[in-house]
């Protein structure tokens, strides 16, 4: 008799994204039902297709404990995802969900499913929720079904991880670990502040820090409202916003803009963006942050544009300056004022971190957030081995981008995302060593997983394709990881997020990864390297 199985689909909270997005998830999930069919399974819909709505997908927290109401909770459950999606839709209902769970994804950079099967498996993690998870670009390869018929059989789904070791301090130079001890004891005991503009942005269960757990770092939230974001941002004259347009495009970032606001990129989006810029500095010299994350993906969207112009010029040294209401400070001046994209908590103490890092060793210290959008071999024959396309709509700083500032151009972000649209900082990302990294919450203890990659130049007509097979609005970086197969660094990953600076050189790379290593080992964190 074949087995049946239940599934579900969390969707975005925005009806739009979920109405766009459909077509690819039924086509996955057709695909899907097949395979289980042929591992000698049943797959059945937890919940309708609403055709009144124009999608199947759970939208809403309250939807997704209704669904998991009706479920059986003791039945094997997949939940199937080509979309990004809002973990707290059907994290309720998984918590005590007591049979066995399957998390699935399509490999594919559209809207993306991988992104939001990671964020659900860091979040899951974090949850203590036992779970599988697989990916698939066919749903017919031997590596997916023969894991999918050993989870319908009741056996574990197993993933290589020998690409994970434990950090030890005493392989690090003495001078990394010197430093890296050093700016850990001075985090304890001078304590810094990140700016919170509200907290869980996008469902992200897994991007929040417990206060208990961060507290020992010497690391304490300012919880600021995105209402004072928009109060600041309303009292910034015109002239002092035209200054920051005129600033960015004196250094030669490009406008790509046009007469319709709901359709292209306006003159009075970008002005609104050079408000919130100088709002955002104001705000946190205010507080004394030491960096600041800003939700905009819901909250503001209906209010001001987007808030990616504003990430990228934060996180960049050479940015445009902003002086104190009074005229008589330049804030921040000469540094990034690290900005964690999504109120990602973990990136803000990773960026926070890789920030006094890099400065102590004379590296750059512009660093940045990247969702793990995708990957694929390189069409272009260019490069032989696997190449994610790292991809995230703001937070890039253009110290990262061939040409700098002049190598970054502004496009309308997707309506269907921003109503009020707002400039992306799109740009490609330079060649270079790069040290990646995540913190991650599991087991009521903070992780840190670092190595190596190499930031690769591909010809213009590959990074088109991949642009085109993902978000062409949204700066990229063409990233090998080290040692680290597709596969490994899906299996184990527990974010849709990766952190990545770059370093000078090859040897600077390897103190900058030593040294980041042995700070986070000093507060208290378990640290793994992985691959290198």
């Amino acid at each position: 008799m074949t087995r049946p199985v239940q599934l579900v689909a969390s969707g975005d909270l925005r009806e739009s994204a979920n109405r766009v997005c459909w077509p690819a998830q039924r086509a996955m999930e057709a695909a899907l039902g097949t395979a289980v069919e042929r591992c000698g399974g049943q797959l059945h819909r937890g919940h309708e297709v609403s055709e009144e709505r124009g999608h199947g997908f759970i939208a809403s927290q309250k939807e997704g404990m209704e669904v998991f109401r009706s479920l059986d909770p003791e039945a094997p459950l997949i939940v199937a995802e080509a979309v990004w999606q809002y973990s707290h839709h059907v994290l309720a209902g998984l918590t005590t969900h007591r049979g066995p769970i399957l998390t699935v994804a399509n490999w594919s950079g559209q809207w993306p499913g991988l992104v939001g099967l990671l964020n659900l498996n860091g979040s899951l993690a974090k949850a203590g929720v036992g779970f599988d998870s697989l990916w698939s670009e066919t749903f017919e390869d031997d590596w997916f079904v023969t894991r999918l018929k050993a989870w319908l059989e009741g056996r574990p789904v197993e993933h290589d991880l020998s690409h994970v070791r434990s950090f030890d301090p005493g392989e690090a130079s003495e001078s990394a670990r010197v430093i890296g001890e050093r700016i850990a004891a001075d985090l304890r005991r001078d304590k810094a502040i990140l700016g919170v503009f509200d907290e869980g942005c996008m469902g992200m269960f897994n991007a929040i820090v417990p206060d208990h757990l961060l507290m020992p770092c010497g690391v304490f939230k300012e919880r600021l409202s995105q209402s004072a974001l928009y109060h600041e941002t309303r009292q910034v004259p015109d002239d002092e916003a035209d200054a920051v347009r005129d600033w960015l495009e004196d250094r030669g970032m490009t406008f790509h803009t046009g007469p319709n606001h709901d359709e292209d990129l306006t003159d009075g989006q970008i002005r609104d963006q050079c408000r919130m810029y100088v709002a955002a500095v104001r705000i946190a010299d205010d507080f004394g942050c030491d960096a600041v994350g800003i939700q905009y993906q819901q909250g503001l969207k209906d209010l001001l544009p987007a808030s990616d112009l504003v990430e990228g010029m934060l996180n960049n040294g050479d940015r445009p300056p902003v002086r104190s209401r009074d005229g008589a400070r330049v804030l921040y001046e000469g540094r990034p004022l690290t900005h964690f994209n999504e109120v990602d908590e973990c990136a803000g103490l990773d960026g926070l971190l890789t920030e006094r890092v890099h400065r102590a060793l004379g590296q750059p210290t512009e660093n940045t957030l990247h969702d793990l959008r995708w990957s694929d071999r390189d069409a272009s024959g260019t490069v032989e081995e696997e190449v994610w396309v790292l991809e995230i709509s703001g937070a890039a700083p253009p110290a990262h981008f061939e040409g700098g500032w002049a190598g970054a151009e502004g496009f309308r972000q997707p309506a269907m995302y921003f109503p009020s649209g707002g400039s992306t900082v799109r740009g490609v990302s330079k060649p270079g060593p790069v040290v990646w990294s995540r913190i991650f919450v599991e087991d009521d203890r903070l992780h840190m997983d670092l190595g190596r990659a190499d930031a690769v130049a591909l010809p213009r007509e590959e990074t088109e394709r991949r642009w085109e097979s993902t978000t062409p609005q949204w700066p990229i970086m063409h990233a090998v990881f080290r040692g680290v197969s597709r596969d490994q660094m899906m299996a184990r990953h527990r974010s849709n997020h990766v952190q990545v600076a770059y370093a000078a050189d090859e040897a600077a790379a390897n103190e900058a990864l030593h040294a980041k290593a042995a700070a986070a080992a000093a507060l208290g964190m378990t640290v793994s390297l992985c691959g290198i």
